[in-house]
């Protein structure tokens, strides 16, 4: 459960007044996990309730038990909110513990979420519902939901839902820059760096930037031009400087993590004639594989740098 609901204040509600219409078990529920619960010592865990309306959001099963074990109250923690933002919850917090969702129960749920919160990105309906984004978008298309012009996505920011143009100024940036990392191209355009690296691979195999099947461009593709990189900037004395601080915090050196992220900086603290050697000694043959190795990589620590830097937004503001 989220750590927001579990920071609610627990009391005890008559069983009489409880109902399940939230439950997104469209088989109601289950015998034998309601036996095992009758046969488990101690109490269990509170219920989750929707104040305004009284209905269980998370704990058909133990509210079943209750009952059958004759119990008048049932602990529990109640929670406001609007009846379709509770079914969210509801839905969350039988993926996630106890007897999990089935896939029609879940695939039922979503198409009830994108109902209900059509501006919600088919990503975000998928973090909730536990079923791929891609199967998200195949339901709303079933639906026939035209959907916004934009959608909510799981990190609360609001993308276009046609990302095409975002994806044409990607590829005019790409072409006429070509040194420009992922992040900066994307942050430049407002798109996601994996689109802008599905783009630069579009680009690199002469397709067109949106994703309308392998078409080839009509018009020859304009070649990237590719220009030798330097090395040489690629370690600066100021980068240099700030490693051997590194190195001098006993934060860092005297911790075994802190000695492991140190060992990986230096690692990529070679010298540009260094890369160079290494560049021109891939094998041919491996090219392509050590290229996406690195591109990998890169992703990986482009995802470390940005948790870091929520890490510091957060504690600076608390």
């Amino acid at each position: 459960m989220r750590d927001d609901l579990v920071a609610l204040p627990v009391v005890e509600i008559e069983v009489s007044r409880l109902s399940s219409a939230y439950s997104p078990r469209t088989s109601g529920e289950d015998p034998e996990h309601v036996e095992t619960l009758l046969s488990a010592e101690g109490d269990l865990p509170p219920i989750l309730v929707h104040r305004p309306t009284m209905q269980v959001i998370d704990g058909l099963h133990r509210l079943k038990a209750a009952r059958l074990r004759g119990d008048s109250k049932i602990l529990a923690r109640l929670v406001d909110g609007t009846e379709s933002d509770a079914f969210v919850l509801a839905v969350e917090a039988n993926i996630r513990h106890g007897l999990p969702l089935s896939l029609t129960d879940r695939k039922h749920a979503a198409v009830q979420i994108i109902g209900t919160h059509p501006q919600w990105s088919d990503r975000r309906v998928a973090s909730v519902t536990g079923i791929s984004a891609g199967t998200v978008a195949d339901l709303r298309r079933r639906g026939g939901e035209n959907g916004n012009e934009a959608r909510i996505g799981r990190d609360g920011r609001i993308r276009p839902v046609d990302g095409s143009e975002g994806r044409r100024l990607a590829a005019e940036l790409i072409r006429s820059d070509p040194g420009l990392s992922l992040r900066q191209v994307a942050k430049q355009v407002g798109i996601s760096p994996e689109t802008v690296r599905d783009v630069r691979g579009r680009l690199e195999r002469g397709e067109s930037p949106t994703p309308d099947g392998s078409r080839r461009l009509q018009a020859k593709p304009q070649p990237l031009r590719w220009t030798e990189p330097d090395f040489g900037r690629v370690v600066d004395r100021d980068r240099l400087a700030m490693l051997e601080r590194l190195k001098a915090d006993p934060a860092l050196r005297l911790t075994e993590t802190g000695r492991t992220l140190l060992r990986m900086f230096a690692m990529h603290s070679i010298d540009g004639q260094e890369w160079g050697r290494v560049l021109h000694n891939v094998p041919p043959h491996l090219c392509s594989t050590v290229a996406g190795f690195a591109r990998e990589h890169a992703r990986v620590w482009a995802e470390f740098a940005d948790r870091l830097d929520n890490r510091a937004s957060d504690l600076a503001a608390g």
